[in-house]
């Protein structure tokens, strides 16, 4: 059975979010992307089971932007979810995780998911 385990946020104040989830929800910080030019980076939190990455607007829609599953068949899942009408993005989004991993659009276009082997929980979710 697929299992959410990743659900990334936009938001303009990233230190003030990740704050706000350590301090409300007992979250744990897991890692820090490195500072871009812009003078953001990426904070990653987890609750031990599931990471939040806590990703810079950059002026853009602030709220979820997407979230990830875990799945016993990565390839098996993503030929169902097409089958279904998702779009994949495999081809536009470069795999960054420590095993393989795939981007879809669902069918309403209003949201993407990524799909990832059990490799990635092992390693150390950094999705």
């Amino acid at each position: 059975m697929a299992k959410i385990r990743h659900i990334a946020i936009k938001v303009e104040d990233q230190e003030k979010t990740a704050e706000f989830y350590k301090q409300t929800f007992g979250m744990t910080e897991a890692w820090r992307g490195p500072v871009r030019e812009d003078g953001n980076r990426a904070i990653y939190l987890t609750d031990g089971y599931i990471n939040m990455a806590v990703l810079p607007a950059r002026g853009g829609r602030e709220g979820i932007d997407h979230f990830g599953f875990q799945v016993e068949d990565m390839e098996s899942t993503l030929k169902t979810a097409q089958a279904s009408g998702a779009k994949s993005e495999a081809d536009k989004k470069p795999a960054m995780a420590a095993s393989p991993k795939w981007a879809c659009t669902i069918p309403s276009g209003n949201s993407s998911m990524s799909l990832c082997t059990d490799g990635n929980r092992k390693k150390g979710i950094r999705q």
